[in-house]
């Protein structure tokens, strides 16, 4: 199949088949997991799973990793969430981040890498665990800060599936960002901190290369809403460079968190785009970047 198709197979069967994957939906978030655990396994990797307790209820991350055979201590993470909020399917939120995330393990197990690149599915980034350190991400995050790992940085797959060409179809958090970027919701942003500026314009140059789809960016204080919004958050909070690649939430997606955002709102070709940029950039950093 095609990036696109198994993207598109990869959504429906999340967001479509399972369907909401909140906390309290445990077996529907043990489903996704089995699933993304016999996807990996399916492209050849040995696939890591990291259960944890959480108000008696077990959940886990899961990951696999390609190895580098130069420099296999340096460590590109590559990572999305697979739990949504409370009553929506979502398929762009965040099934299409995990199907980016599949489909980019699939694309380079073959691949000779002289550094070693992670791939980490999460659980619970939505509240009312967001931004705790119950999420997902934090647990993974501290663990890797806790083990001493050399993580030169993080790559945080979060919404890429919704695109608009309409006039206007692009908002933002403050009027005078429409000087800047463009008022059309067909880009995908890079957003990260002031301090991951350096790896976030390493992973534009690297995405430009792969991929004609149009890219923005911006490093800034977190003081502008948005820019932490997801698993970046942790990584910053352990220090480490992380960037969020996203089509912005519910800066462009009017069913952001609603029982609206469904497979068929998505547009897979643009969703390879993406796919295609960000394997180039991986690519940027793994051999001999």
């Amino acid at each position: 199949m095609s990036i696109r198709e198994n993207l598109k197979k990869i959504v429906y069967y999340l967001s479509g088949e399972i369907g909401p994957r909140s906390y309290l939906r445990t077996e529907a978030l043990r489903k996704s997991a089995a699933y993304i655990i016999s996807e990996f396994g399916g492209y050849g990797y040995d696939v890591f799973s990291r259960p944890y307790t959480v108000k008696d209820r077990i959940y886990e991350n899961i990951y696999v990793e390609k190895k580098g055979v130069r420099y296999p201590e340096k460590i590109l993470v590559v990572g999305a969430h697979y739990d949504t909020a409370t009553g929506t399917p979502g398929a762009d939120d965040n099934a299409s981040g995990i199907a980016g995330l599949l489909e980019l393990a699939r694309l380079v197990k073959e691949m000779t890498f002289d550094k070693t690149v992670r791939f980490a599915a999460f659980t619970l980034e939505e509240p009312p665990f967001y931004r705790t350190e119950n999420m997902g991400s934090y647990r993974f995050a501290k663990s890797l800060r806790d083990n001493g790992e050399d993580i030169e940085g993080m790559i945080c797959i979060e919404m890429i599936g919704y695109f608009s060409d309409l006039p206007k179809s692009q908002f933002f958090p403050a009027t005078f960002f429409k000087w800047f970027y463009p008022e059309q919701g067909n880009f995908i942003l890079l957003a990260g901190n002031l301090s991951s500026k350096g790896f976030l314009l390493k992973v534009k140059e690297g995405f430009e290369k792969g991929s004609d789809l149009p890219v923005e960016s911006i490093s800034t204080l977190p003081l502008v809403p948005g820019i932490d919004f997801s698993d970046n958050w942790a990584f910053y909070k352990m220090g480490y460079n992380a960037v969020m690649v996203t089509d912005t939430a519910f800066y462009r997606n009017p069913y952001y968190h609603d029982a609206g955002d469904t497979p068929d709102t998505l547009d897979y070709d643009r969703m390879a785009d993406v796919v295609t940029g960000l394997r180039s950039a991986i690519l940027a950093f793994a051999v001999d970047g």
